[in-house]
């Protein structure tokens, strides 16, 4: 991926020296992330998540009142990791910026939080290792960035872009969030069932992959970003975070009734899908028939 050199975003939050415990906090509100959270038992098994703590998470609930963090600064100027996320965080802004203004919006740009352990949000006590995510109630994107080394030594999905992809999926809620999506999804919660709220859930999620692929679509366009083998790597995390293949991982039996990110199968295509066509409107997961 060619991102050295090109511009960063002033909207990254280092809090990496706040010395925050890894396991402190209570959780409330809904948290929206890549997939590390999406089932109870795999969280607990792969990331050392305590699973009363995802279901509290995905049951939805108050939010936790944010507690006095630090104030926040932005990342030293000889960091590579943080130069990275700030690049591909400039890099959303520029594509989402002019996504919005060509439908005649204005898009509000995220923030890009860096942390370690745990940090307060507007939706609870973030943690690591409920691996990055995105709160709707500040906007913020949350990353403990040792969560690459996760993606590469144990879920298998090494290369940049796929570190990338997963700051775009975090966007991709943002734009949701932008966009009402969010709000209606939450609007939904305790009239259906539990099924049909993950199914929901499913659809949610895919939509953030396909706008991830939305952004490649317009970086490549605009900047030629991509390198031989970058949509390889971004196929492959995707994969690797597919709700059965979690499951799989672990053991356990496939139980559709319980996905809330969808297949493997279905992540792929709904990236893909976005990185052919660069349309937000072929993203339309909720009226999709078929995923």
């Amino acid at each position: 991926m060619k991102w050295e050199g090109n511009r960063q975003s002033d909207n990254v939050e280092d809090r990496r020296d706040d010395g925050g415990p890894a396991g402190g906090g209570g959780l409330g509100g809904r948290h929206i992330g890549i997939g590390s959270i999406v089932i109870a038992l795999v969280a607990s098994y792969f990331l050392g998540v305590n699973p009363m703590t995802v279901l509290s998470l995905l049951s939805g609930g108050s939010p936790a009142p944010q507690t006095q963090s630090a104030p926040a600064h932005k990342p030293p100027a000889d960091d590579h990791m943080a130069a990275f996320v700030s690049t591909v965080l400039a890099d959303t802004e520029d594509v989402w910026t002019d996504v919005f203004t060509q439908s005649g919006g204005t898009y509000q740009k995220p923030k890009l939080v860096l942390f370690r352990g745990s940090t307060p949000t507007a939706c609870g006590q973030g943690q690591t290792a409920m691996g990055p995510f995105y709160c709707p109630a500040d906007r913020k994107v949350y990353i403990d960035l040792g969560f690459y080394e996760t993606l590469k030594n144990q879920l298998g999905a090494p290369g940049d872009f796929a570190q990338a992809y997963v700051i775009a999926h975090e966007v991709g809620h943002h734009v949701q969030n932008l966009m009402g999506i969010s709000d209606q999804m939450g609007q939904m919660r305790g009239k259906v069932t539990e099924v049909q709220y993950n199914a929901l859930s499913v659809r949610l999620e895919l939509q953030a992959d396909c706008f991830a692929g939305v952004w490649a679509n317009h970086a490549q366009a605009s900047r030629q970003l991509l390198e031989a083998g970058d949509v390889e790597e971004a196929m492959n995390a995707a994969a690797k975070i597919g709700d059965d293949a979690l499951q799989r991982a672990h053991g356990g039996q496939v139980v559709p009734d319980s996905f809330t990110h969808g297949t493997s199968a279905q992540r792929q295509h709904w990236f893909e899908t976005g990185l052919k066509n660069g349309s937000v409107q072929r993203c339309d997961t909720f009226t999709a028939r078929q995923l």
